[in-house]
């Protein structure tokens, strides 16, 4: 029987023929008890088995790094081809070549993900063990159908991924970070540590490098604001840019990073390399992790120590985590000004708490009040990003740090997120970020660097008090 009868036959009366795939009829629903259920799919079927004898033929070959990806290519489709005899089932020339495309991707590619990370409306894939793949759109979580063949075929995509980039992941050493060829951010964990199959998470980039036009026509915050930012980056302002997870704390440093004129040299410093700089004199360092004997690990805080003998201008770190925050503070207050980090905290004065606290990570014994003066001095503006209930990505607070009054760190709100506009016809937050009414103490530090705001850009009807 043809797949597409089989297709249709499945379809009219719920079952699976048994002479279609041989063995069809042992295979369960995803809910045999539940009345109602739906029956599996006959091609996924087919390709499921397909694909099974392909492993078993090729085994270790699938993963042989001296064959090139041609070479392996055509042994994969000549496998594919005895594989498919295998099954006897009769198939048109349409369905033959969707099958093996579809097993070429699940093989040589990155198997029911390839689907979603070609998609440029999906800005996430979160894998939680073979048989559930998630992925985010506008914001929102989705559940999809799509899955893998087993947990042992996502640890061998897992294990793809990683070995691109000169990672490893395996029992001694169960978690890693690393970057598919687009750039796009991947973690991935495996038993034991995950304890029901290996979990995957995949940050895409998106393929068009979003400008401050972009973020401005998505929401992110109002032209106003835009100009702004550009002129606190030329007037060589350091900044933090704080948020949670997912709030678009990396795309708003490359934003931040493109105003940076091209004469200035810039030494990038990441776990796993995300930012997209558009500038040609660009230093780009990676950290490295231990290698099998546990040595050789290369870490952000030796990366910015070693950043500052290499002359920069501009020192761009992709997120401050742990003791290297008071080497970067150190870099900020030697001369190192206009420089650029990301940093998790929910809003801008929770920042300062815990800049202050991954400080103290570097086992530097320091009185809290020395680290308060070294953050009040090295930090000029927090730009505080939230991703809010409608999915959207937006800024909501940028505050400048003003300086110390007794043991505590002043700040000053210039623009906060009107959350009091109430929402859209279709659910969205109606606010925008808006001017609280104060001018920033730093404006003539701008003046010095030629950068001149206007008294307009920061008036406002309900001004708000410095904090």
């Amino acid at each position: 029987m043809k797949l597409g009868a089989m297709l249709r036959q499945a379809g009219e009366d719920g079952h699976l023929p048994p002479q279609g795939i041989p063995g069809a009829v042992a295979t369960p629903t995803a809910q045999d008890d539940d009345e109602g259920a739906r029956p599996l799919d006959p091609f996924q079927i087919l390709k499921t088995r397909a694909q099974e004898q392909l492993f078993r033929r090729l085994g270790s070959r699938l993963y042989d790094s001296s064959m090139s990806q041609e070479q392996l290519s055509t042994m994969v489709a000549q496998e594919l081809d005895e594989a498919i005899k295998a099954e006897s089932v009769p198939l048109s020339a349409d369905e033959r070549q969707r099958l093996v495309l579809a097993v070429k991707n699940d093989i040589l590619g990155y198997g029911p993900m390839e689907q979603f990370l070609n998609d440029e409306s999906v800005s996430e894939v979160m894998v939680n063990g073979d048989d559930a793949i998630y992925i985010e759109r506008g914001g929102k979580l989705v559940l999809t159908d799509a899955r893998f063949v087993s947990n042992d075929h996502l640890r061998r995509v897992i294990e793809r991924i990683v070995s691109k980039v000169g990672r490893r992941i395996d029992e001694s050493s169960p978690m890693c970070d690393a970057r598919l060829p687009d750039g796009s951010r991947v973690n991935a964990i495996i038993p034991p540590l995950a304890v029901r199959g290996p979990a995957l998470t995949i940050r895409k980039f998106a393929k068009k490098k979003l400008d401050v036009n972009d973020l401005i026509e998505k929401g992110a915050f109002t032209a106003q604001t835009g100009e702004f930012l550009e002129a606190c980056v030329l007037g060589r302002l350091n900044i933090l840019v704080s948020g949670g997870t997912g709030t678009g704390k990396t795309t708003m440093l490359n934003l931040l990073s493109s105003f940076i004129p091209d004469d200035e040299r810039i030494v990038t410093i990441e776990d796993s390399v995300e930012l997209q700089l558009r500038q040609r004199h660009v230093v780009t360092l990676e950290t490295r992790p231990p290698n099998v004997e546990g040595k050789g690990a290369v870490e952000i805080r030796d990366l910015v120590k070693n950043s500052l003998r290499m002359r920069p201008d501009r020192i761009v770190v992709g997120e401050c985590r742990s003791g290297e925050t008071l080497d970067m503070l150190q870099a900020m207050n030697t001369g190192h000004e206009g420089s650029l980090s990301t940093i998790h905290a929910n809003n801008a004065r929770d920042t300062l708490s815990r800049v202050e606290t991954m400080v103290l990570m570097a086992g530097m014994d320091l009185p809290v009040r020395a680290i308060r003066e070294q953050v009040a001095s090295a930090v000029d503006m927090i730009v505080q990003l939230s991703r809010l209930r409608d999915g959207s990505r937006r800024v909501t607070q940028i505050a400048e740090v003003v300086g110390m009054e007794g043991d505590r760190i002043t700040m000053a709100d210039l623009f906060k997120f009107d959350f009091g506009a109430g929402f859209t016809a279709d659910g969205g937050f109606a606010g925008n970020l808006e001017a609280t009414g104060i001018r920033p103490m730093f404006t003539e530090r701008l003046a010095d660097h030629g950068v001149q705001l206007p008294a307009e850009m920061f008036a406002t009807k309900s001004p708000m008090a410095r904090h």
